[in-house]
Order: structure tokens, then sequence, then C-alpha cells
């Protein structure tokens, strides 16, 4: 028989917001390929409008459940989302009220911790209903959520560790969402870290003991389509650099902005579009338009996944800068599509690709230098992209899905 896993998490696209949807699809795919039949519950708010009622308790409700190859999918009427703060959730929250034509009830938790911890009542009901073997829970949102669904169903709990609070806010953490990682991880049989980076975190700052924690790095979806895609290049005489991301403290946007100043001193042929959206975006386009560089900078928003695709392919350079990363899967996606990369030493990505230029993301000058390198000089731009195609094609979600099922196992009593 396959095994069964009952999966926690937030986000899946085509609805994601930053990385870790595109991790767990990666991470689901490749177990599916190993044969492991997984359960995903996932929010989505209906503002009351739910079809499926999970035996009728006030709030408690099942949107309803599909069947996505060889994975089933819960979606729980929740207005879970990743990457706000208590004010943005509450927007959010109002929003998808308001659309349906609903007042503000207590149909969805006051604030973003009620709301965690009515999705983890959810769980409970879930794992009563569900068969499974295991339980495997991504980030903080769903701890509590596979704590529930341990307890309500004895069955072993992994907790997977995409980032930590540490990461998100410095060392300014929020208390009570630093509480409910740490309870996750203690509660947790056994925990994945997507990178010995975010491992040493999980010990240092949570006093984990280093033998309860796996590290699984993450990989990156292949289309062996694209590396016969021609470059999107603009061809009007000037180079393209790109940061893609979260605009936002972890990701070092204002390092790729002041590296940007020191590159156009000296190289002014170049463009540095900024895409993604954040609580960073007003503070980089004031900043932008102070270092007189405003003219050479464009800021995108968000971008959808065949616009990410796009992005890639129309740059010269990709630059991560993350102050904090735990792992970093936008630099395998963009060498995907043909682009060398340059990466923060402070990202755990950096562990696994050896075929780019890596800097400390504080150094500006470093950065500035190894940007004028790639774009000066063609030659060490094609050796980037050559040689680092070949590494990211040696990536497999299947490798890293094959290490879950050992932990799997392992947590189950076998060996």
């Amino acid at each position: 028989m396959s095994l069964r896993v009952l999966m926690f998490g937030w986000e899946f696209p085509p609805f994601s917001s930053g990385g870790l949807g595109t991790a767990c699809k990666g991470l689901t795919d490749g177990l599916s390929q190993k044969g492991v039949k997984v359960t995903f519950v996932i929010p989505k708010a209906s503002g009351g409008t739910s079809s499926v009622s999970s035996s009728g308790a006030p709030g408690i409700q099942l949107i309803g459940a599909d069947q996505v190859g060889d994975m089933k999918v819960i979606e729980v009427d929740s207005v879970l989302r990743g990457y706000v703060n208590a004010e943005q959730y509450h927007e959010h929250m109002m929003t998808v009220l308001n659309r349906q034509g609903h007042p503000a009830t207590s149909l969805y938790g006051k604030d973003l911790h009620q709301e965690v911890l009515r999705y983890a009542e959810i769980a409970k009901r879930i794992a009563l209903l569900e068969d499974f073997d295991v339980i495997h829970a991504h980030d903080w949102m769903t701890y509590q959520a596979g704590i529930n669904a341990k307890e309500a169903s004895g069955k072993p709990l992994v907790v997977h560790v995409h980032a930590t609070e540490f990461d998100r806010s410095g060392d300014n953490p929020n208390q009570a969402v630093y509480a409910l990682e740490k309870m996750g991880m203690e509660r947790a049989d056994r925990i994945i870290a997507v990178s010995s980076y975010t491992k040493g975190i999980i010990t240092d700052r949570y006093g984990i003991p280093p033998d309860k924690v796996a590290v699984v790095h993450n990989a990156v979806a292949h289309n062996h389509n694209q590396e016969h895609r021609p470059p999107a290049s603009i061809n009007d005489g000037m180079k393209t650099v790109l940061f893609l991301g979260r605009i936002t403290m972890q990701k070092g946007p204002d390092y790729f902005l002041y590296a940007a100043k020191r590159v156009l001193d000296f190289f002014p042929h170049v463009r540095f579009v900024v895409a993604g959206s954040g609580d960073m975006e007003r503070f980089m386009i004031d900043k932008a338009a102070s270092l007189g560089i405003a003219d050479r900078v464009l800021f995108t928003g968000f971008l959808s996944a065949e616009q990410t695709e796009q992005a890639y392919r129309m740059a010269d350079l990709y630059v991560l800068p993350s102050v904090s990363e735990p792992f970093g899967i936008t630099p395998l996606e963009s060498l995907t599509n043909g682009t060398p990369v340059i990466i923060s030493r402070q990202s755990g990505v950096s562990e696994v690709l050896k075929n780019c230029l890596k800097v400390d993301f504080w150094d500006i000058d470093d950065m500035a230098s190894k940007m004028l390198s790639v774009l000066k000089y063609p030659a060490l731009e094609n050796q980037l992209v050559d040689d680092g195609r070949q590494e990211v094609s040696r990536m497999s979600w299947e490798d890293s899905a094959e290490k879950c099922l050992s932990i799997y196992q392992q947590v189950r009593g076998f060996p």
C-alpha cells in the first residue's frame, strides 16, 4: 500500500505569492513520482459561501475537495495568507466579506493569530475524517494545525521550516509567531530545514537538538523546452539587471539599489528592473530618486508565473542580494532560463549552487564589481550560463521527495 501523507500549507500554485507555493508544488509532484499519496489542505477564502460543511459547526467549513492528478486537495474556508501583517490581514478579510456581500461577522478570526487557531481546529476535524500515515506541516501558520491533527489521530508529525521569524524580522521577532514556531518544532517528531543555514537558526535560536533536524534542499522544476528558446532581449544597446522577489527587508532590495548606483557610475548603459511587491516598495521608489537613478530603475509590481519567466529571459543578469534567505529557488529558475546569477552568501541556495558569483549582501562594492564583470565580459556570462544550466539540470524534486520519504519512514518506525 502507498504511503499516505496529510499535508498542511497556506499557498499552492496557481495562487502563490512567494516561494512556498513553488516548493510545495515541486515536492508534491516529486512525492507523487515516488508513489506517495498526498492530501493537501489549503486555505481558500469564500466569504461564507462554502459548499461543503464539516458537520455544520459554525465557522468550521470546507469549500470542497478535488483530485489533482494523484493528489487530493481539500480547500478550507479561511482567509489565511502569507507575507501579511496585522493591518493587511484585516484589510484582506474585509475585502473577502465585502466581495460576497457579507457584513463583518465571526466567520473568520479577528486577527491573523486567531485565524491560525481557527484553521487548526478545522485541521483536527479533517484528521478524524481522512486516512493517512504521516502529517506534514509547512511553515509557522500550519504548525498548530499539524499539532492538532497529531493529537486527534495519533500519527507522527513532520514540520517543514521554509523560513523562520528571524529571517522575516531580523533580531526583533514577533514573540507570538516565535512561540508558535518553537512549539511546532518541539512537538514535531522530525523537522525538515530547507538548508544547513536554516538548520543553524533552528538549533541556535529555538534550542532544538541538531539530530532532530534533517536538511532537504529545494530544487527546481525543469521545462526542457526552455533551453531551446531564444532570449527575450530588448536589443536597444542597454544591459538589464533583474531583482525579483518580495520587496522586503529579508530580500535586501536596498542593497541592490546601492550597488546599482555604483554600477551606473562606471557603466551607464544599464537598466535595473525591480519585480515584485512588498512593504519596502515605496521606500525603494523614493531611494532610487534620491540616488539620482530613478530613470534607470523600473518597478514592475507583482508578476505572474508567465511574466516571471519572461523577465528572467529578458535579463542579462539576475541578482539575489538577500539578507537572510533560507533557500531561494529563484536563482535556479533564472539559470534554467539562461540567465547568470549573483547570490548572497547568506542564502541556503549558496550551499548547493556552485556556478554563480557570490557576495556578502552588505558588500555593495563587491556586488557592483561582480555585476560589472558579468555585464562587460561576454565570456564570463556565457560560462556562468552554460555551467550553471548543466548544474541545475542535475537538481530534481524527486531527489528532495526521496529524502522526505526516508524521513516519513523513520517517524513511522521503519528503518
